[in-house]
């Protein structure tokens, strides 16, 4: 076996959700991690969704769970969509197997009938609380008579599956955490199946691991206490130990105030950060490093990469902060690595998503995104900021408005830097960023005496773009046009006298 727990023959590791909304941070790098881990082997990276609960595994939720994964790159080769000899891939799909061997389990003697009712566990554990000892199952219907069965029976009740957890302890090695040994006294015997003959995860996930040949279970480090229970359904099912799925539990994702990371302590959707213009090389990378690193205090990398060199034994078995800054950190530095064409096709989405142009965008329209982009390429954390930074170029003239902060600047101070940029402008043979810089230096600093950052930071950036911040300014003013700039230029000078707005 080697340093990764991979044996002679095919990995075959798989991500099993469950879907009840979007999929979160936590299931992501899980996922990632599957991922890589099928890629750095050449093995399997199986999907398979875990929807027997579907009063809250929805299919809508289900297709979301696909998009995202697609979106991030992170491409299964057996699964829904993709097929495979193992399937179905919904458990929903795979009820008459889990009945099966509920079934056999009942038969053999790993499992038993209990009767007992909600009120009655809820009754006993609180009593076994209150008396200092342990709170799970106390084997109540584990051994019960021929009589006490038919008395159940006569009440009407229908028995849960219970398995019967065997005496001893279970040792296993974990690939991130070594050498993990849970006592059966603190593993009490656990359902298989509700009365109604749903079946839980327990039975679930174990049987599908062993009839999809999983030879590897990377999860979270929340599922650890459920090992050695599935353990016990392999015995029970005859799997030889040399057979058994090695386990690798990753550790915790923590919000900034260093707990588990969920909705109260951060935004924990994935799709959220994918509306909000992250891009899915960026959330892969900065996930990666969730408790992985490649090596040498690298901090970016491909997926490629990622896929070439990933290793278990690198994984760390100590919790990681999810920082929402390094992500955007990240998120820019890929943003300015995409090449030019590429910037275009993936900030489009955002100024259609906004009403700024058309979806796909007309004409004229896609050569000024085209012509804008590289103005912005380099300014940017998310593309959804491309909204903000270029809405200025798509508004028309009735309905371009300036920010309310940056309308502060237009006073009546600035009335004559505004009135003698409109001035200089206007006597322009020659419309180019270049002419253009010039014919402000001499109007606004050695005209007015301005200092640079007052001259072309304030009042003037303020009046052709309606924010205090932006893309390069004499180039936004090439990019919008003789008339439209010189007709904000304009207004901003009745605003700053004091007058209303024309464009309101």
């Amino acid at each position: 076996m080697t340093d990764n727990g991979t044996r002679p023959g095919e990995v075959r590791v798989r991500f099993a959700p469950s879907p009840s909304g979007d999929l979160h941070v936590g299931n992501i790098r899980t996922a990632l991690y599957d991922w890589a881990f099928a890629r750095s082997t050449g093995g399997t990276f199986v999907l398979r969704i875990e929807d027997t609960d579907q009063s809250r595994v929805k299919p809508e939720y289900i297709d979301s769970a696909l998009d995202t994964l697609r979106w991030l790159g992170l491409d299964w080769d057996e699964g829904p969509g993709a097929g495979g000899v193992f399937g179905p891939y919904l458990q929903s799909e795979r009820l008459d197997i889990y009945a099966e061997w509920a079934g056999r389990f009942l038969k053999e003697g790993h499992a038993y009938h209990c009767y007992c009712s909600q009120a009655e566990l809820d009754g006993r554990r609180e009593a076994a609380r209150k008396a200092g000892g342990p709170s799970g199952y106390d084997g109540h219907c584990r051994d019960l008579t021929a009589a006490q069965v038919a008395a159940y029976q006569a009440e009407g009740r229908q028995p849960a599956v219970r398995f019967r957890m065997p005496d001893g302890s279970t040792t296993f090695t974990d690939l991130v955490r070594g050498e993990v040994t849970f006592d059966h006294a603190h593993v009490p015997d656990f359902v298989l199946a509700r009365a109604d003959g749903a079946p839980l995860y327990t039975l679930a996930v174990a049987v599908d691991d062993v009839l999809m040949k999983i030879t590897h279970v990377v999860r979270g480090e929340d599922l650890l206490s459920s090992t050695p229970r599935q353990i016990a359904v392999y015995q029970a099912m005859g799997v030889p130990e040399a057979q058994f799925p090695v386990f690798a539990h990753l550790p915790y994702v923590l919000g900034k105030d260093g707990q588990r990371l969920s909705k109260r302590n951060g935004v924990v959707s994935v799709n959220w950060y994918r509306g909000q213009g992250f891009l899915p090389e960026a959330m892969c990378n900065y996930l990666a490093l969730l408790g992985w690193s490649p090596g040498e205090n690298r901090e970016s990398f491909t997926m490629a990469e990622m896929a070439s060199e990933f290793d278990l034994a690198r994984v760390n078995k100590n919790s990681a902060q999810f920082d929402v800054r390094k992500l955007e950190s990240i998120n820019g530095d890929k943003i300015r690595a995409l090449e030019p064409a590429d910037f275009v096709n993936r900030i489009t989405p955002f100024l259609a998503g906004t009403g700024l142009v058309a979806d796909p965008p007309a004409a004229a329209d896609a050569e000024l995104i085209a012509a804008a982009a590289p103005l912005i390429q380099e300014r940017i954390a998310t593309l959804a900021e491309a909204a903000g930074m270029l809405g200025f170029l798509f508004a028309d003239e009735a309905e371009f408005s300036i920010d309310e902060d940056a309308a502060r600047l237009l006073t009546a101070e600035a009335e004559p830097a505004l009135a003698a940029a409109e001035n200089a402008l206007s006597g322009l043979e020659v419309w180019t960023a270049e002419v253009i810089e010039l014919s402000l230096r001499t109007a606004l600093v050695e005209g007015l005496g301005l200092k640079p950052r007052v001259a072309f930071g304030g009042a003037v950036r303020v009046a052709v773009t309606g924010r205090r911040a932006g893309p390069p300014l004499f180039e936004s003013i090439e990019l919008l046009g003789r008339d439209r700039a010189l007709g904000r230029l304009a207004r901003a000078r009745v605003m700053a006298l004091g007058g209303d707005d024309p464009g309101e």
